[in-house]
Parts: C-alpha cells; sequence; structure tokens
C-alpha cells in the first residue's frame, strides 16, 4: 500500500498527538514517512519533543538576579 502524502501544516497540528501516540496508524506511518524525507518538520518534531521532556521533568531552573526585568525591557522595546 502506498503512503499518502501529509502537509506540514498538517504535520504541526498533529504533532502532539502525535508524539502522545493519539492518532490512528495510518497517520502515523504517513508521519513518519514525511519526517524521513522533511528535515524542517524532524526539526519540529524533536523540538517538540524537547520541550515536552523539559517540562514534563519539573526541574526547576533559577533565573540570575534582574532577569526578567532585562527579559520584559527587550520585550517591549520591540
Amino acid at each position: 500500500m502506498a503512503v499518502i502524502e501529509i502537509s506540514c501544516a498538517e504535520i504541526w497540528r498533529e504533532i502532539s498527538n502525535y508524539l502522545q501516540g493519539e492518532i490512528s496508524v495510518e497517520l502515523r506511518d504517513r508521519m513518519q514517512a514525511h519526517f524521513e524525507v522533511c528535515k524542517h518538520c524532524s526539526a519540529v518534531l524533536d523540538g517538540t519533543r524537547n520541550v515536552v521532556e523539559l517540562v514534563g521533568d519539573g526541574r526547576v531552573f533559577p533565573m540570575p538576579e534582574g532577569f526578567s526585568r532585562r527579559l520584559y525591557r527587550k520585550i517591549r522595546r520591540r
């Protein structure tokens, strides 16, 4: 059976469901085939997986003194 192509936009919509195993076998196969040929979507998958692992880890990293203030100042300037 041939794998039906899937767009990057569809990949991005379903990437969380893919990581949680909450998609059909057909969609999973289509997404895996897409990841094999699309470097951008593979990078999005890796990045999303990393974020999920970091958030799920529960560790807290202390920020340097004044970091939040400097960050918000930079954001407001842009």
